[in-house]
């Protein structure tokens, strides 16, 4: 899920609401441990959009939550200092509890048609 980005009114909308949350996993030096990305992937699915704090290893931070967004199977908001923000949205529709202005992976409605526009004038 990380190797798709997400459109930018999705991206500019998580990134307001990153802004309220308060970290909800500590990394310490034991790093990705498996304890912790299970912890990941629990508030993952409580709360769709995390906030994660790096209290140990933030020379490595970098790598490190590039690895955590890909091994959590979701969405690398913003990282700002020692926290970042994670998105992976919940499979079931009847559970979400964000709601982003377009689809995960599909381009805007102002992309798509402009294509399609442009192919049918011709």
């Amino acid at each position: 899920m990380s190797d798709t980005r997400l459109p930018g009114p999705a991206l500019r909308r998580l990134k307001s609401l990153g802004q309220l949350l308060k970290p909800v996993v500590h990394i310490g030096k034991s790093g990705l441990s498996d304890a912790l990305m299970a912890s990941v992937d629990q508030a993952l699915a409580d709360h769709e959009l995390i906030k994660v704090k790096f209290d140990a290893l933030k020379e490595q931070k970098k790598i490190l939550v590039t690895e955590l967004a890909s091994r959590s199977q979701s969405h690398l908001v913003q990282r700002v200092g020692n926290v970042a923000v994670l998105y992976r949205q919940q499979v079931d529709e009847s559970k979400r509890k964000i709601t982003l202005p377009t689809d995960l992976g599909r381009p805007t409605a102002g992309e798509d048609a402009s294509t399609e526009e442009e192919g049918g004038e011709q």
